[in-house]
């Protein structure tokens, strides 16, 4: 599949909600373990209008992945080099859509003079983190409840993982 990545605008927030609720609940079961609870802990806060302010937040860099006209993958990075929100579309897992992603934040790290890129993972993605070249730095726990993995990526160039170990 060939993505187009491009920033995210106000009229994409609605589409990627609906596109974090059902990669959520389809993609990440093995965090949310289907426990009702977890899950609308997790998914108490996608709403479009949250969406909206968070693409519009100046402290964040969001982009999507469209396939047509159909948002099909969500990030946001910090100005700190923190992923904050990745998700992708069920129907996209393994096609390059998440590798497309990972490539435009790392390319706005880098852009930004930083000297690596950071992520809490669920458990369900941290291969996919560990495939592209990021490596743990420890467990943490979400704010709803799951488990998480802290992983980074030291980019070429610098020094450290940049995880604080």
């Amino acid at each position: 599949m060939n993505a187009v990545i491009r920033a995210a605008t106000q009229e994409d927030a609605v589409p990627a909600c609906h596109l974090l609720c059902r990669s959520i609940s389809e993609c990440c079961t093995e965090d949310h373990r289907n426990d009702a609870a977890i899950l609308a802990a997790w998914l108490g806060n996608k709403t479009p209008e949250n969406v909206a302010s968070w693409f519009e937040c100046a402290a964040h860099h969001s982009i999507v992945a469209c396939a047509g006209d159909t948002v099909v993958g969500v990030a946001i990075l910090t100005r700190q080099g923190r992923i904050v929100l990745f998700y992708i579309a069920p129907e996209v897992r393994s096609t390059g859509t998440g590798k497309a992603l990972l490539d435009a934040l790392e390319a706005q790290v880098k852009e930004w003079g930083l000297r690596s890129i950071q992520v809490a993972s669920t458990l369900s993605a941290r291969n996919f983190y560990e495939r592209n070249g990021f490596e743990c730095c420890g467990a943490t726990r979400t704010a709803f409840g799951t488990d998480a993995v802290s992983l980074a990526k030291k980019l070429p160039g610098s020094g450290g993982c940049g995880c604080g170990k």
